[in-house]
């Protein structure tokens, strides 16, 4: 019952803005020149939809928006775009984490990897109608493929060791819901 105070939440609300700062801090290092024929997986996506399925009070709409539009400034890609996909994508993610009846974990793996598949779907097809360059589609499909990949680890990790785990029914209860 005591985690579920209001301190609990903001500072679970910081530690997410803190990790995506931190991502990208580390994405941004110049630790290879060369240019690679891979992409690495979007850690910043997966951590964003873990944390948004397992407790979406934790991440609310505006700090996914204010840190995805960050990470656009950042990593140079066209500002508001992704932010706009991911935050879309994470509202239908959180929708679907607070109906009734538990998903297992096959379920909810499955609607992050369609949500994957739709935001960088969309990403190419909003960047090819405003003849923007982009990265050859191969490495997008690498990118897509690797988070997908990636996420059960980054369920594990933030789950293990940053502790945000699903809510059970009675705390669901405690906060309001259904």
């Amino acid at each position: 019952m005591d985690r579920l105070t209001s301190p609990h939440v903001w500072l679970m609300r910081v530690w997410f803005i803190g990790l995506a700062l931190l991502i990208l801090f580390f994405h941004l290092l110049p630790l290879d020149t060369q240019p690679r024929r891979w992409a690495p997986p979007d850690l910043l996506l997966a951590f964003t939809f873990a944390w948004a399925i397992r407790r979406p009070d934790f991440v609310p709409a505006a700090s996914i928006a204010a840190v995805m539009l960050t990470a656009d400034l950042l990593l140079q890609r066209p500002p508001g775009l992704m932010a706009l996909l991911v935050l879309l994508g994470s509202e239908y993610l959180k929708s679907r984490a607070t109906t009734p009846g538990e998903t297992s974990f096959a379920g909810e793996w499955a609607s992050v990897c369609l949500v994957l598949v739709a935001i960088t779907v969309l990403n190419r097809l909003a960047l090819s109608l405003l003849l923007v360059d982009q990265a050859p589609f191969v490495l997008n499909l690498i990118q897509m493929a690797l988070t997908m990949l990636v996420y059960p680890l980054v369920v594990l990790i933030t789950q293990g060791v940053m502790g945000v785990r699903r809510l059970s029914p009675s705390d669901a209860e405690t906060l309001g819901a259904r």
